[in-house]
């Protein structure tokens, strides 16, 4: 049996974002687990949980770009997803026992009547089967225990809700753009209902998360082959060209304020600045600094002084 080759151990000083398209099958953090141990990153971690029967995208930061994560995880999410109907799950997708059935099989005209009252905000009882706390435990470990999971509903944003195709009676696709805080295996659960049926995802793959999308994907395949390509250790410079894109990418939706040099080291020692010209900003909640379009800090502007929160050391 060939020996498996040996990654290269020390920490290595990355900064920016991997865009994993990650495959049906493993957790988030087993493939997050992979990048480590083939980028030996200092600091590393990802914006937004993706479930095993999941694929598709999921972004890894490396280093300074962990700073960004919350900017990323705010951001508008689409998914793909394949519904289908006839039966309700425990857990809303493939994984859980079926709880409930139904011979009803809607139509397409059906379907998109009623897709117009899940756009909007609207309210939604999360799956039974989710990572929310209920006394400071997960909801799904409770009712892998077996416990009665009693969620309340709580408010969401679906901003485009698209019957895509319907490959046949049993099965329909949509594509869904949603806020933070949505469950995509709601949704199926909640339209199976409405449409006088029952529901249940079999099919999962997300498209965007904030200012990532499709044409940024990287195959993990991919990335492993690239890496066993090197004969005795990693190039890390060489896999951060091909795959890795700037820490600044996950700020596309904030106000950017370009300063001197000298106010870039001001700000770098946390100071608060003076924002010169006429079109500088006066009053903004989160902006970002930058210099020679390199991020410096994170902070907030008011009445024309940034002052630095998060300080950025590229």
């Amino acid at each position: 049996m060939a020996r498996q080759k040996q990654f290269k151990r020390k920490k290595n000083t990355i900064n920016g974002w991997l865009v994993l398209d990650k495959p049906y099958g493993i957790t988030s953090n087993e493939a997050l687990g992979k990048i480590k141990r083939i980028f030996s990153p200092q600091k590393v971690g990802h914006a937004g949980t993706l479930d095993p029967r999941a694929s598709g995208l999921l972004p890894v930061a490396f280093g300074e770009a962990t700073k960004t994560v919350p900017f990323v995880m705010d951001g508008r999410k689409v998914y793909r997803f394949e519904v289908t109907w006839g039966a309700e799950t425990s857990t809303d997708d493939t994984e859980g026992e079926v709880v409930a059935t139904s011979d009803i099989r809607p139509q397409h005209d059906e379907i998109r009547a009623v897709l117009g009252e899940f756009v909007g905000t609207i309210m939604q009882v999360p799956p039974k089967f989710s990572a929310i706390k209920i006394g400071g435990e997960r909801a799904y470990n409770l009712a892998r225990d077996g416990e009665e999971v009693e969620l309340e509903a709580r408010p969401i944003d679906v901003h485009r809700l698209d019957l895509v195709d319907c490959p046949d009676q049993d099965r329909a696709v949509f594509e869904a753009e949603c806020g933070k805080g949505t469950y995509v295996r709601a949704l199926a659960r909640d339209l199976g209902q409405r449409l006088g049926t029952c529901g249940h995802v079999t099919e999962l793959r997300r498209l965007l998360v904030g200012p990532f999308g499709e044409a940024d994907l990287v195959d993990l395949d991919e990335i492993i082959e690239m890496a066993e390509e090197f004969e005795e250790e990693v190039d890390i410079d060489a896999l951060v060209d091909e795959f890795v894109l700037p820490v600044r990418d996950a700020m596309d939706s904030l106000v950017e304020v370009p300063v001197s040099l000298d106010d870039a080291a001001r700000i770098r020692k946390g100071m608060a600045i003076i924002l010169r010209g006429r079109d500088a900003p006066l009053n903004t909640e989160v902006a970002f600094a930058s210099h020679a379009s390199v991020p410096v800090a994170i902070g907030s502007i008011d009445k024309g002084r940034f002052q630095p929160s998060r300080v950025f050391h590229l």
